[in-house]
């Protein structure tokens, strides 16, 4: 009876699966801005065309930001202007003010990426405003693009930074995120959002990300409304993680193949989620993400060549030959788990 119940309690969770997730790569930006010396333009170009003869096709390609503040992100017009005419993938930029939103839209970027803590230290350390002045400049930028003649072509995402914990604050509750949401929220109606629960950290456990995604997809729901998870494998919690996100409302996933990043305002954060880790773990649950696993542990292998970087993926230090080549199948549930 026991045996019975443990594999009708997984298969409900096999079946609820979805059948479809957005893979967000993040290397470009997340994963290139953890690199102190700046890397050449050629060098980034080639390693973005690599990820996508892997088969990506969601990007975060850069960011919009002082290159006094980011030196390596100076060069992002260039970047940009190598890929944004692809019409098959799909590009985002964070922008930190309506400056920078600017520069994105009339560089072709349609889709911006803004952050904002639920910290308050957090917030005050990595954009020197508090929480309340980043939501104000996150309006302005939602009334600009309302503004727009093409506004219905336009996608807004929301980065909801150390949402699970802070490395001042410690532990985050999903009443902290709500706080920070729900404003955000009333700003952006009739708006299409992405909202993205960021584990800054990687001090995140899957629980954790199950009840904050249920709690608040319970909460908040819309059909201009997604979903999506940020991670880091700190903890070495990043595919779990966002296994648990996905199982609970989040429909888009990031990762940076090679686990290379870090984020320099949470101290001790490591790695991203390695995208190949992440695809590895998918690849078993006939959920659709169109990724060709091998090519893309070839672009892990350029990426984590970059001089400089800190790279924090598992897949890519197994032999290749046991790696499997092809997408496995459940088969029959029944008989695999009974």
């Amino acid at each position: 009876m026991a045996k019975t119940l443990r594999a009708k309690t997984l298969n409900d969770t096999l079946n609820t699966a979805p059948r479809r997730a957005d893979i967000v790569e993040v290397a470009p930006r997340d994963g290139f801005q953890s690199i102190n010396d700046p890397l050449p333009t050629e060098d980034k170009i080639r390693c973005i065309q690599s990820l996508l003869d892997a088969g990506i096709t969601r990007l975060e390609i850069g960011s919009f930001v002082s290159p006094k503040a980011v030196p390596q992100m100076a060069d992002i017009g260039e970047i940009v202007a190598a890929f944004v005419d692809r019409p098959d993938i799909r590009l985002a930029a964070l922008i930190p003010n309506l400056k920078g939103a600017e520069l994105a839209l009339d560089s072709g970027i349609r889709e911006l990426v803004f952050v904002v803590s639920v910290s308050e230290p957090h917030n005050q350390s990595n954009v020197r405003q508090s929480v309340a002045d980043s939501l104000a400049s996150f309006e302005t930028i939602i009334e600009r693009l309302r503004a727009l003649d093409d506004q219905d072509r336009l996608r807004m995402r929301l980065d909801l930074g150390t949402s699970f914990d802070c490395p001042y604050a410690g532990r985050i509750d999903w009443q902290q995120v709500e706080a920070v949401l729900a404003p955000a929220l009333e700003m952006t109606q009739g708006v299409e959002l992405e909202v993205a629960l960021c584990d800054t950290t990687g001090r995140a456990t899957p629980y954790q990300v199950a009840e904050h995604f249920s709690r608040l997809g319970a909460r908040y729901q819309d059909d201009r409304l997604s979903w999506a998870f940020h991670g880091h494998d700190t903890y070495g919690m990043g595919v779990a993680n966002a296994l648990f996100a996905l199982q609970h409302g989040a429909t888009t996933l990031d990762a940076s193949t090679a686990g290379l990043g870090g984020c320099p305002f949470a101290p001790g954060a490591t790695g991203n989620t390695a995208t190949e880790d992440l695809v590895y773990a998918l690849q078993d649950g006939q959920i659709d993400i169109g990724i060709d696993l091998p090519r893309l542990l070839e672009a892990a292998d350029m990426i984590a060549a970059l001089p400089g970087g800190q790279t924090a993926s598992h897949l890519r230090h197994v032999p290749r030959e046991k790696v499997p080549r092809e997408k496995a199948t459940r088969g029959n549930e029944n008989e695999r788990l009974g």
